[in-house]
């Protein structure tokens, strides 16, 4: 069976983790072929906005599978392979020049949470929770994760969850912006659905700029690369994108952005 799963549908492209029977927890091979599919929607010129998700509907991701720590992290050298798998996901998503969302069902623990935050956009059912219990594992909670978790919570929520590694539900993830909206289990995937649409039908170039900033906003003042930023801006107001925008206001019509 595929540990991970991809389909397209029009502009949408989705990445499932599907390890239900342990309620998507990641091994080292998941994370590999996730990173696989991620670059294929990144350089899927007809895929404009990308989901994931978990399979099973219990569950996003609930960590790493314990059962394969004496196989894929029983040595250093073992645990540093592991680490660049992960790494190389996280990188990605968060590089990704397209929107992500991530559509999330019950548990999004440990290196759930990691990924989740890595998107965009979260949408949380009400019965999902999320949790960091490395303190209960015993293990080393990096520099990177943290700081993409304390972006999002600050460092009062971040500090708690990762020194209590207890669970928050939903209502919480929300109250401290861990998440962007909580949605009942039976509207959640029409939610994404039509949230991803509404994305997918707006102008790429612009979503493309928004994105960039958003994360040099994210890095320490010094190390923003401004110009970039200022650069796609300008290739915004240059475009034929922004020439439609404008036709299709004055027309009163819907436009279409072709991303040139």
């Amino acid at each position: 069976m595929d540990k991970i799963l991809s389909s397209t549908e029009g502009s949408i492209g989705t990445l499932t983790f599907n390890n239900p029977e342990r309620h998507n927890a990641m091994s080292l091979d998941m994370w590999r072929a996730a990173a696989a599919v991620l670059d294929q929607f990144e350089h899927d010129s007809a895929v404009r906005v990308i989901v994931l998700t978990g399979a099973g509907g219990k569950a996003f991701v609930s960590g790493a599978d314990i059962s394969k720590f004496e196989s894929e992290r029983d040595t250093l050298e073992a645990v540093s392979a592991y680490n660049a798998a992960v790494d190389q996901f996280s990188k990605g998503l968060g590089e990704c020049s397209k929107p992500t969302i991530a559509m999330i069902r019950g548990y999004c623990l440990g290196g759930g949470v990691g990924i989740a935050v890595c998107c965009d956009l979260r949408i949380a059912n009400d019965a999902a929770r999320f949790a960091v219990p490395a303190a209960k594992l015993g293990l080393g909670y990096g520099y990177t994760n943290v700081r993409r978790i304390m972006d999002l919570v600050g460092p009062q929520f971040v500090t708690e969850m990762l020194l209590t590694a207890r669970q928050f539900d939903s209502a919480q993830a929300a109250r401290i912006g861990l998440v962007n909206h909580v949605v009942p289990e039976a509207e959640i995937e029409k939610y994404v659905r039509d949230l991803a649409e509404t994305i997918a039908g707006n102008a790429p170039l612009t979503i493309q700029a928004v994105k960039r900033i958003v994360r040099e906003l994210r890095r320490d003042a010094e190390k923003a690369d401004v110009a970039a930023c200022d650069a796609l801006v300008k290739q915004c107001f240059e475009s034929a994108d922004y020439r439609e925008g404008r036709q299709a206001f004055l027309e009163k019509r819907k436009p279409i952005f072709r991303g040139v």
